[in-house]
């Protein structure tokens, strides 16, 4: 499975911004996007990477970061194999290089470790302006 993330640039504060995460392929095992809870994680310049947002593989279940909760909204749409992250009043340490993840481990449970999430975009860089 590979995904490409996009959707990034800059933005002043208070403003908006959609990431989109496309994934193609199969594993091995013949895994899809259908099969994947997937994440948006982040990365700020000298910091760890962070987890944002994560959906379950139906799409039923969301889980976020507080530093986000209210602000954005994490979707899919298993039809077109994307993911979204919808970010709204936005921050100046919303800052950061923006990853799209999939989990295909096939776990009941959505996971917000970074360490669960087997195939990774390449990231999508997201400027907030004060």
């Amino acid at each position: 499975v590979q995904l490409q993330a996009c959707g990034g640039g800059l933005v002043q504060a208070g403003g908006f911004l959609r990431l989109s995460c496309a994934a193609s392929g199969r594993t091995a095992s013949g895994r899809t996007f259908n099969s994947a809870h997937m994440g948006w994680f982040r990365q700020a310049p000298g910091k760890e990477r962070e987890f944002v947002a994560a959906i379950s593989r139906s799409g039923g279940n969301t889980y976020y970061a507080d530093s986000v909760k209210g602000r954005f909204t994490i979707s899919r749409d298993n039809a077109k194999n994307t993911v979204y992250l919808q970010m709204n009043m936005l921050k100046p340490e919303d800052m950061a290089v923006y990853y799209c993840a999939a989990d295909l481990r096939l776990t009941i449970s959505t996971s917000r470790e970074l360490r669960d999430y087997d195939r990774w975009g390449q990231g999508t860089l997201v400027t907030v302006s004060s």
